[in-house]
């Protein structure tokens, strides 16, 4: 039996869920929300009830103390989540107008609710029962239980997961979609005069070059070749052999985790070259963009210096080469802008550069063009959140933007790093043809 909650309990999860009802950067599920509730809530009581053990050392009773002002506890704990409630309503409304989302009603608040409730009570009881089952087996048995659990998910359950991840991402990227249909113009790779095999090129490989456009298109996929200088050397062979270095201008394309280029950036370059132009990616990694930050960016950043001084130095060698840019988004922009020392270094090498999603401070600025929607946390998400408001410099604002508050703001921000994707081009992390017409000149 649960009982009647304590005054920190109470308070802990009107905390929980007027923290967790803060306003974040994008529309979210009610699903999504559940779980940042449950999430929060349960990290309050945890608190709580560290507080509660700290003070019963002290012999600090609190339900003694505040039980006369437990009423008004409970009444003030009720009208601070109400409050955050009606709030976030609002919020969601708000945002979803901005970014053509229908609005939430009562069946929204419902769900979450329901799913809250269904989070946090067998989580708290299930805690509850690993308390009690710890008293009876005793303390040293409890500790050389977890400290056996923890081990073996360490040596065993661990890398069986990392190495069931990179098995999927691996038959993924070699999957073949009957969709995408193999491109027979002699100006794409891929294609039957090309020396790179349709299928070394991964699936977003093959989505590039299979998508219709005037301008010439070359991918070197992980599998196109044994190592990254072989991968570069093969992509300046198949960039001379589709006439590419016979276009006016030439972008080196860096892709996402996956290898994934944006369809909208490829046809806003065709669109702003008039057809006049070679686009050039070349993939990384298998793994998604997020896996790739955290644990790969090296690697990210190594492949796009290689493909662009690689096509550099061959360019000098040419009477009349092709005027040179570079395009990145998100984790393509990072590595895209790592090619360059610094901001004067970047002007002097490339006729232009365009940076779209750039992760928060991890491009070079000055002298490139920089997308940003002031709705997309994977431009203002950084460590710092935590204790200073986001730079929007440069931002596009496309949505209303929640007020900073410390600590909540880079608890909501990190939440809608999960939703970046949903909304359409314009909003959150998604940008549109104009991250190829906006492209600068020289």
């Amino acid at each position: 039996m649960l009982g009647t909650p304590r005054t920190g309990t109470l308070v802990a999860s009107a905390a929980g869920i007027s923290a967790s009802l803060a306003p974040g950067l994008l529309p979210r599920t009610s699903v999504a929300q559940a779980l940042l509730t449950a999430l929060l809530v349960l990290i309050a009581l945890g608190v709580a009830g560290l507080g509660r053990k700290v003070l019963g050392h002290w012999a600090f009773d609190m339900e003694a103390r505040t039980r006369r002002f437990r009423s008004a506890i409970v009444i003030a704990c009720c009208a601070a989540a109400g409050a955050a409630l009606t709030h976030a309503w609002y919020w969601q409304n708000r945002l979803r107008a901005a970014m053509e989302f229908p609005p939430v009603g009562v069946r929204y608040w419902l769900h979450w609710a329901i799913g809250v409730v269904a989070v946090v009570v067998p989580i708290v009881l299930i805690l509850r029962g690993l308390r009690w089952a710890a008293r009876y087996v005793g303390r040293l048995r409890a500790a050389a239980l977890v400290t056996a659990t923890v081990l073996a998910c360490q040596f065993a359950l661990l890398p069986a997961v990392v190495n069931w991840q990179r098995s999927a991402f691996a038959s993924a990227d070699a999957a073949m979609d009957p969709t995408v249909v193999r491109p027979v113009s002699y100006t794409r790779s891929g294609s039957p005069e090309s020396a790179v095999s349709w299928a070394s090129l991964g699936a977003e490989g093959r989505k590039f070059v299979a998508e219709r456009g005037r301008s010439v298109r070359v991918y070197i996929g992980m599998d196109s070749a044994p190592d990254l200088d072989s991968r570069v050397a093969l992509a300046i062979r198949e960039i001379e052999r589709s006439g590419g270095f016979e276009r006016r201008h030439l972008v080196v394309m860096v892709p996402t985790g996956s290898g994934w280029l944006d369809a909208g950036a490829a046809r806003g370059l065709d669109e702003r070259f008039d057809g006049d132009a070679t686009l050039v990616g070349m993939q990384y990694s298998q793994a998604p963009s997020w896996a790739t930050f955290l644990f790969a960016r090296a690697d990210a950043e190594r492949s796009a210096r290689a493909l662009f001084t690689g096509i550099e130095r061959h360019l000098s060698g040419l009477p009349h080469p092709p005027k040179l840019y570079v395009y990145g988004q998100s984790l393509g922009a990072t590595a895209g802008s790592a090619i360059f020392a610094d901001d004067r270094d970047e002007s002097a090498r490339v006729c232009a550069a365009l940076w779209a999603g750039p992760p928060a401070s991890a491009v070079h600025r000055g002298g490139a063009t920089v997308l940003a929607n002031s709705s997309d946390p994977v431009v203002q998400w950084s460590p710092r959140l935590l204790w200073r408001a986001p730079d929007l410099t440069g931002t596009r604002h496309d949505a209303p933007h929640p007020m900073w508050l410390p600590g909540l703001s880079w608890v909501q921000t990190t939440a809608d790093l999960l939703s970046a994707l949903a909304p359409g081009p314009g909003h959150g992390h998604r940008y549109g043809s104009d991250q190829g017409t906006a492209l600068g000149s020289c």
